[in-house]
């Protein structure tokens, strides 16, 4: 391995999960190294123990409850990786993951990406074909914003560089702090790769937020939309100006 390939650091915020284990795996089987493995013990009450296996392999740091928002921001910012990689602890990285994501990043140059994504079902099992974005332009995408969120945050990798830049996500959005900060950051200047590889499995269970929080999320959203709708609408008239129609010569 090349003493010059950067640290890449995966964080797992974790709360009373079962399916933990499957995230830390994964994490460990990646094919990169050096890699660094942080799991943000979020107030767990129940299924901490499935944490004490992976003693010595893995950076496990305890907090008071705050949420996912809260969790991030913790591990990232105690993360020692020039990059940074969210992995949700009920969702499993393919072994390839970080090495291939990290690539294509280093070569287009970029400080922040997300990839396609495969379903699975509670057991593990692969639901659909790879979720892929219908439209990569770049304005085609950005416009996704105005109604939906269209990048799934465990598929997202960045530098930690860009993270603090952009001082985290705000924790005051419990459950759209991902939209947020993904606003925040093509508005700030900072284009979002797309690699259409499906790098990542996205579990669907009824325990998972998005389902047991599925109106406050609405709620949160519409409120972001409100706020940002107007600097997406901006961004798109750069990227499409209007086309003036050309008079003819009497």
């Amino acid at each position: 391995m090349s003493v010059n390939k950067p640290l890449v650091t995966i964080v797992i915020p974790f709360y009373n999960d079962p399916f933990v284990t499957e995230a830390i795996e994964s994490a460990l089987r990646q094919t990169y190294k050096p890699l660094e493995i942080i799991v943000v013990n979020d107030g767990s009450d129940r299924e901490s123990e499935r944490l004490v296996p992976y003693t010595g392999r893995i950076h496990v740091l305890g907090k008071s409850n705050g949420g996912t928002a809260t969790a991030l921001n913790y591990g990232f910012r105690n993360a020692s990786g020039e990059y940074v990689a969210w992995l949700s602890s009920d969702d499993r990285f393919l072994p390839n993951k970080v090495e291939r994501q990290l690539r294509d990043m280093q070569e287009r140059g970029l400080s922040i990406s997300h990839t396609a994504f495969r379903v699975m079902d509670e057991r593990g099992q692969q639901e659909t074909d790879s979720v892929k974005l219908a439209n990569a332009s770049m304005a085609g995408f950005y416009r996704l914003f105005l109604d939906s969120n269209p990048v799934n945050g465990c598929t997202v990798m960045m530098r930690k560089s860009l993270f603090e830049q952009l001082e985290g996500f705000r924790e005051v959005y419990r459950f759209t702090h991902d939209y947020d900060f993904w606003i925040r950051t093509i508005t700030a200047g900072f284009p979002i790769g797309y690699l259409a590889e499906p790098l990542t499995e996205y579990r669907r269970h009824q325990a998972m937020g998005t389902i047991r929080h599925q109106k406050a999320a609405e709620r949160e959203f519409e409120t972001l939309i409100k706020e940002y709708r107007p600097r997406i609408l901006r961004l798109l008239a750069a990227l499409e100006p209007p086309t003036r129609s050309r008079r003819k010569p009497v």
